[in-house]
Formats: C-alpha cells, sequence, structure tokens
C-alpha cells in the first residue's frame, strides 16, 4: 500500500486513542474536583503533566486547563484538535477506509460545534461521554468492516502505540501524587480499570496493585504490557521475516525491547525502580514511533531530471 494512505491510517488510530484517553483523564479530574476541592495547590499541573504540554499561566487554573486540554482545536493534545486532526487523515486514506469508517469519523467531528452549542453552559461530563462512545464506535467499527490487511494492522498500531504510552504518562504522573491510595483509584478510573482490578484481586487499592495492574495484567486491553504486545504482533505481520539474527525491523526490536522489560522484570524489582523503568519504557515508545516513521512513512524529494 501507498506510505501516505499507511500513515493516514497509523494517525488515525492513534489521535482517537488520544482523543478517548483524554476525555477520560478529562471527566475524572473533573468529578474529583466535584469530591474534593481540597486536592492541592494546583489541581490542574498533573493534567498538563500527563499531556506532556505546558502552558505558562494554566498551571493554577482548572477550568483554563479543562477548555485548552478539551476544545482548543489547534492544540494536538487536545479532543478536538485531535478528533480534527482524526479527520483529516481520514479525508486522505479515503479509498482505503470503508464507507461507514469514514461516515462514523465524519459525523464524530462535524457534530463538535454542534454538540458545543447544545451543551454550552453545562457540566463538560456529557461531552466526554459522548467522546468516548465516538470513540468506542469508530474502533468497532473499523474492527469489523476493515479487511484485517495491512491498512487495518496501521491503524491498530497507532492506536496500541497511543494507548501504552498514556497509560504510561498516567503512572508517571501519578507517582508525584501524595494522594495515596485515592489517587491510585483515580488513575484506575482514567483507564476503566478500576472495576476490573476490584474484580481480579479482591481487595483495596494501594500502589503496588494498581501499578501491576495497570502495567502488567495480560487479560486487561488497556494495560502497557497487553498494548505493547497488540502493537508487536501488527509489526510482526506487517513484516514477517527475520534472519539468524532476529528481526532487523528496528521498531520491532524497540517494542519487543518494551515489552521483555516488563515480561521479564521481577515485580519486586519493578516497583523498586518504579520511575527509571516508566522513562525507559516511554523512550522505548518513542523509539518505536520514530522508527515506524522511517521506515513506513519516510517521504523521498521528488526525482528532478537532468539533461
Amino acid at each position: 500500500m501507498l506510505s501516505r494512505i499507511a500513515e493516514s491510517l497509523y494517525w488515525i488510530g492513534r489521535y482517537v486513542e488520544r482523543a478517548e484517553d483524554t476525555s477520560r483523564i478529562l471527566d475524572v479530574h473533573y468529578h474529583l474536583l466535584l469530591e474534593d476541592r481540597l486536592i492541592g495547590d494546583n489541581p490542574s499541573s498533573s493534567l498538563f503533566d500527563v499531556m506532556g504540554v505546558h502552558n505558562p499561566g494554566q498551571e493554577g487554573d482548572s477550568g483554563l486547563a479543562m477548555e485548552s486540554l478539551a476544545w482548543d482545536p489547534s492544540n494536538p493534545a487536545s479532543i478536538v484538535g485531535s478528533l480534527r486532526a482524526a479527520w483529516q487523515n481520514s479525508k486522505s486514506a479515503r479509498s482505503t477506509l470503508s464507507s461507514e469508517l469514514f461516515r462514523a469519523l465524519n459525523t464524530t467531528y462535524l457534530s463538535i460545534p454542534i454538540f458545543a452549542k447544545e451543551s454550552e453552559g453545562q457540566p463538560p461530563h456529557a461531552f466526554f461521554d459522548w467522546v468516548k462512545e465516538r470513540a468506542a464506535a469508530i474502533s468497532g467499527v473499523a474492527d469489523s468492516t476493515l479487511s484485517h490487511d495491512d491498512g487495518w494492522r496501521f491503524l491498530v498500531l497507532g492506536r496500541s502505540l497511543e494507548r501504552a504510552d498514556m497509560t504510561v504518562r498516567l503512572l508517571f504522573a501519578r507517582l508525584s501524587d501524595s494522594r495515596g491510595a485515592t489517587g491510585w483509584i483515580t488513575t484506575l478510573r482514567c483507564c476503566s480499570g478500576y472495576e476490573a482490578f476490584l474484580r481480579t484481586y479482591q481487595r483495596t487499592v494501594d500502589q503496588r496493585g494498581a501499578a501491576e495492574f495497570l502495567l502488567l495484567d495480560r487479560l486487561f486491553p488497556r494495560s502497557v504490557y497487553s498494548s505493547l504486545v497488540s502493537a508487536e504482533q501488527c509489526l510482526m505481520e506487517l513484516d514477517p521475516s527475520q534472519g539468524r539474527a532476529g528481526p532487523s525491523d528496528h521498531a520491532r526490536r524497540a517494542v519487543g525491547m518494551a515489552r521483555n522489560l516488563l515480561e521479564f522484570t521481577p515485580i519486586d524489582q519493578l516497583m523498586e525502580r518504579l520511575p527509571g523503568e516508566l522513562a525507559e519504557l516511554q523512550r522505548l515508545c518513542a523509539e518505536t514511533s520514530s522508527a515506524i516513521a522511517e521506515r513506513y512513512f519516510r517521504q523521498f524529494a521528488p526525482v528532478e531530471w537532468s539533461a
């Protein structure tokens, strides 16, 4: 397939997942502010830490932070910015997408101004719920109407890498939080993993249990390990060839190293060095993304004929 089509599908997966994860984070943060106004002197700083952005003058104002990360179309980390970017990429890959998937992406983006007008002056919870439902609908339509060929693999690859990166960012931000078990419950809720955690561990939430669940659980689809396995499987199917020295694909090596770090590091050792291990996971996710772009999406200058 054409590299520009593959790139568009990859970023559709990433941007839709980013919009969904951001809506989850903002929704939980909004309810946390309603329940406890004394969560800290700077309640919005954790939002910017998770999203990896720095907005001077907004760190102490949760309203401005919510506005920037939800509605700002110029911010690629915002919900509206991510949905807009996914919509733009869908137009580039229109010939590859099913009509149902294109319609789902198109309807989602074009409904944003209507939804914003109808919900003006209302709590933002309805908007966050709507975004999560639309993201789930887009993912479901993609999985059920696209042939599971290379195009679908690029879309799932983008979705999986973005999910792994966002979960690592959440854990990183939570380590600097002093709210104890309450903060870890919030983190689990951001990933919609609180109920799954309780059913799995059948005990109260603590740092070790929550971090272990979000990092290592094999059955929870939003854990870092599960997301990395999905990304590695897509890369292996995109290029199944390997020599006697192993795969030569740098992206596959990087994501395999991230998976191995989680799979073979003892849990006690992982918890002792958690900040360093999370930083290494972030680095490997970024390295994987760069290697994918270098191999599959690199654009060459046009060939110029000379006399």
